[in-house]
């Protein structure tokens, strides 16, 4: 099979290998409603297709897999209101679960910048290779969001508090603590991905594959976090974004205060949500609870001030000064929170398979 969309993505069959590539490079192959749609079909094509053994998902140009969504069209959706943006996450979510449950191999390239979305297309994939130019986020709470894409699941899941370090400073990280959070399975060098991608065409076991680029290509470095568990796991153990503020305040490490600067920048509502959220997110039991608990939760951040006031100073007007309402976290309330937590209008309906 082969559709080529030369604007936003590209799906070939090599050899054995269903090539999905995002190809939208001057926009870091930003992830457009066509383009979800398009992977969604290829997938359902190639999984009965026997010539097809395993898929690979990456990313055009030299900057990276993907840097998310199109923020620029959610941020026009959401101010006029059209539904556009639930469309586009519904179906994202519902991409995001199919690729976790996929019944053929899928590989995903890290390499480069894979922040937001681009999490979704390749952290819940069965064969995650990160590069040294990788650098992978949930960089949400910069623009007053939610980690979301099952970011809410895998952050919820690393190596104690690592994860609600990583939401709460929006931390982009590198191959070395992408691994330890369990964001990514294998770290192999860049000029070694179109080997291993030949090598998976060729009839190679894609995991296999993986592994022995990965002990060809060494140790990964420059990883922060493991050093950092002590007084993360102590300053991160709370149930308000006030109590990890106060502790992270109060630590000795440089570190822990530059973490609470970076806290303070963030929108109160977002980082309320987004710790309530995560905390949660451990006792649910699948990818697709966590998910259908997002979709209500991210309709809800859409109709905020702050989701709008977040795009527009970090990506429409660049100035990197949103004005926060409330601008307080103290002026956040329960209730406040509780609310996006609600059932509202039509859910996302994903079901995990139970075991018999």
């Amino acid at each position: 099979m082969s559709t080529d969309n030369a604007v936003e993505v590209r799906c070939v069959v090599e050899g054995g290998l269903g090539r999905v590539t995002l190809n939208r490079p001057r926009a870091i192959n930003a992830l457009t409603t066509g383009m979800i749609r398009d992977i969604a079909a290829a997938l359902a094509v190639w999984e009965h297709d026997d010539a097809v053994r395993a898929v690979l998902v990456e990313g055009a140009g030299e900057r990276g897999l993907c840097a998310g969504a199109d923020i620029r069209a959610l941020h026009a959706s959401a101010r006029a209101r059209d539904g556009l943006a639930e469309e586009f996450l519904r179906e994202e979510y519902h991409l995001n679960a199919r690729l976790r449950r996929y019944t053929k191999p899928v590989v995903a390239f890290m390499d480069g910048i894979v922040m937001g979305g681009g999490v979704g297309l390749s952290a819940h994939t069965a064969v995650r290779v990160v590069t040294e130019r990788s650098r992978v986020g949930m960089p949400e709470t910069d623009i007053g969001f939610l980690p979301d894409v099952g970011g809410t699941y895998l952050l919820s899941r690393t190596p104690g508090l690592l994860g609600a370090h990583a939401a709460l400073t929006a931390a982009r990280l590198g191959a070395a603590d992408a691994l330890l959070c369990g964001l990514a399975d294998h770290y192999v060098t860049g000029d070694r991905l179109p080997g291993l991608a030949e090598a998976i065409a060729g009839g190679a076991d894609p995991a296999s594959a993986a592994a022995e680029a990965a002990v060809a290509s060494g140790e990964p470095a420059g990883g922060v976090l493991e050093e950092a568990r002590p007084w993360i796991d102590d300053c991160y153990d709370a149930s308000t974004v006030a109590e990890v503020l106060e502790r992270l305040r109060t630590r000795p490490e440089a570190a822990a205060r530059r973490a609470a600067e970076e806290i303070e920048a963030k929108s109160p509502t977002s980082l309320a949500v987004t710790l309530r959220a995560l905390n949660e997110a451990r006792a649910l039991a699948d990818l697709e609870d966590c998910l259908n608990r997002e979709y209500r939760i991210t309709r809800a951040l859409l109709e905020t001030p702050d989701f709008l006031e977040g795009v527009r100073a970090a990506v429409i007007d660049k100035d990197r000064a949103p004005k926060w309402s409330p601008s307080a976290l103290a002026d956040v309330t329960a209730e406040e929170v509780e609310a996006f937590f609600a059932p509202r209008g039509p859910e996302l309906g994903l079901a995990a398979p139970r075991p018999q």
